[in-house]
């Protein structure tokens, strides 16, 4: 088995708030990520898919059909977004870092096995230069 790795970057903004609480227990637990008018990040999503290389062509899986999925289904939709108004996938969803790589696993997951034969591996999301969510996929 191979990994390959494409990196991609959008910028956007979000708002951790749990609706349910008051707004002193949300900037308790959420600090300033509480924010009501939203706060924003450079993302960074590296994006792992693991399989055998092709014998034809000695890919994995052809990394600009890789990118523009990533690209079309995910970059597209969160670039220059507010992540708890702008996002289809997102929406009535906490707009956390942990959240939001499930939802973007569950679009990139099957659309990668659509064309290809490898499958995807892992998501790695960077918020910041320090913080950084990484996701195996679901039972792993």
């Amino acid at each position: 088995m191979v990994l390959i790795h494409r990196k991609e970057r959008f910028n956007a903004a979000h708002r951790l708030y749990n609706p349910d609480w008051s707004d002193e227990k949300n900037n308790e637990v959420f600090g300033l990520c509480a924010n009501q008018y939203f706060h924003g990040h450079n993302f960074e999503l590296t994006v792992s898919v693991a399989g055998d290389p092709d014998p034809e062509t000695g890919f994995v899986m052809d990394l600009k059909v890789l990118s523009d999925i990533i690209k079309e289904k995910v970059i597209d939709k969160l670039d220059h977004k507010n992540i708890n108004v702008d996002v289809d996938f997102m929406q009535g969803k906490m707009a956390s870092c942990e959240v939001l790589i499930t939802e973007i696993w569950n679009i990139l997951a099957p659309e990668i096995q659509r064309v290809s034969n490898a499958r995807l591996q892992k998501l790695l999301l960077k918020e910041t230069e320090n913080n950084f969510i990484e996701y195996q996929g679901p039972g792993n």
